[in-house]
């Protein structure tokens, strides 16, 4: 899944999410599909190391591809970064298990991007995930939404989640098509559950939160 902040820096890089984009000093570095998706996968996950098993089925579900393949877009990905993998500065291997980003990330502006330990719960949005720490979080298609949809029947502005260290709640800012938690529209504070479908206008989302612990929460039961 992609970390859905609308660009992230790390070095002399940005990596801008909505055009497909890796470039350096404001120039362009080509990078194919595949090789894109996994350099914001291991970015997503930082520090955290993912197993060669985990990027093979989040780039190719459901298909058994060689595992040449795979290293094959490590190695396209240094190029790119001029990285070295005896001396990484960005992707680091994990010997005999898979592959780790190592360097620094923040979002455009300068503003540090929430690293995986810091994450209370995200909104999953097809292949995207928008990870989100303890806050105020908005939901809409304006550019500065923590959750950013850019769907016709979304608002600019259109919804909001508060987070704590234990439970997340959703409001609606008035939005012309409405906020649902599964076919209940959103018309007051309401709790979310781990597993719960969210319909932002028509645009369906789903939520996901973690145990104080931090690990994932058995899903609940989802109003759909």
């Amino acid at each position: 899944m992609f970390l859905a902040a609308p660009a992230l820096g790390f070095g002399p890089f940005t990596v801008d999410l909505e055009t497909r984009m890796l470039t350096r000093h404001g120039r362009e570095v080509r990078l194919s599909g595949k090789a894109f998706e996994l350099l914001v996968l291991l970015a997503q996950a930082r520090p955290r190391a993912l197993s060669r098993k985990e990027l093979q089925d989040a780039l190719w579900p459901s298909t058994f591809v060689a595992d040449a393949n795979l290293s094959n877009l490590v190695a396209e990905i240094r190029e790119a970064l001029d990285d070295v993998a005896r001396a990484p500065v960005f992707i680091r291997t994990v010997h005999r298990f898979g592959y780790a980003f190592c360097g620094d990330v923040a979002r455009a502006g300068g503003v540090a991007a929430p690293q995986m330990a810091d994450v209370a719960c995200w909104i999953e949005w097809g292949r995207l995930r928008f990870p989100l720490a303890v806050g105020r979080h908005v939901i809409g298609r304006d550019q500065g939404a923590e959750v950013r949809i850019d769907a016709a029947t979304v608002s600019r502005r259109h919804a909001q989640l508060i987070v704590t260290s234990d439970r997340a709640v959703l409001q609606d800012f008035g939005s012309k098509n409405g906020t649902f938690r599964g076919d209940e529209r959103v018309i007051s504070s309401t709790p979310l559950a781990d597993g719960d479908t969210l319909r932002v206008g028509t645009v369906l989302v789903t939520f996901h939160m973690r145990s104080p612990a931090g690990t994932t929460l058995t899903a609940g039961p989802s109003a759909t």
